[in-house]
């Protein structure tokens, strides 16, 4: 949630953040993943990464965006992808529809300052991606 917060607010993802989450999978990944599954799934990381500099090149989204991305993906199962793909679809209308309402109703008293109510062609993407890695690591400790 820190990196939704602060896409929100900012309009910028922390390499702290990045990084945090990465080292959160280093350690629970090699606790928790057959060490072939997990060797493997650092392959996720860098194809995302790669995948995300080329669209951060091409002014698809920031930087931000794509790191935060290439660290959420060692924790998504290869089988898991299009319903990842899926989530992410629906969070990210969603929350773009209920920031855009947000932005224009008394609710933005609430936090007045935020630089993504201020940008119009611009959306905090942080958001959708946050939620849908906590949608997708819930589902899976759940099923």
């Amino acid at each position: 949630m820190w990196v939704a917060w602060s896409d929100l607010a900012r309009m910028k993802i922390p390499n702290k953040a990045v990084l945090a989450l990465l080292a959160v999978f280093v350690v629970v990944g090699l606790l928790t993943l057959p060490l072939e599954v997990y060797l493997w799934r650092y392959a996720h990381f860098a194809i995302i990464l790669a995948i995300g500099f080329l669209m951060t090149i091409t002014g698809l989204v920031g930087a931000g965006d794509a790191k935060f991305a290439a660290a959420m993906a060692p924790f998504v199962a290869v089988i898991d992808g299009t319903f990842v793909a899926a989530i992410f679809a629906v969070t990210t209308i969603v929350a773009f529809i209920l920031h855009r309402l947000a932005r224009i109703s008394p609710l933005r008293k609430l936090a007045p300052n935020w630089e993504s109510w201020e940008r119009t062609r611009d959306f905090p993407m942080g958001l959708p991606l946050a939620v849908t890695l906590i949608v997708y690591l819930a589902r899976t400790a759940f099923l």
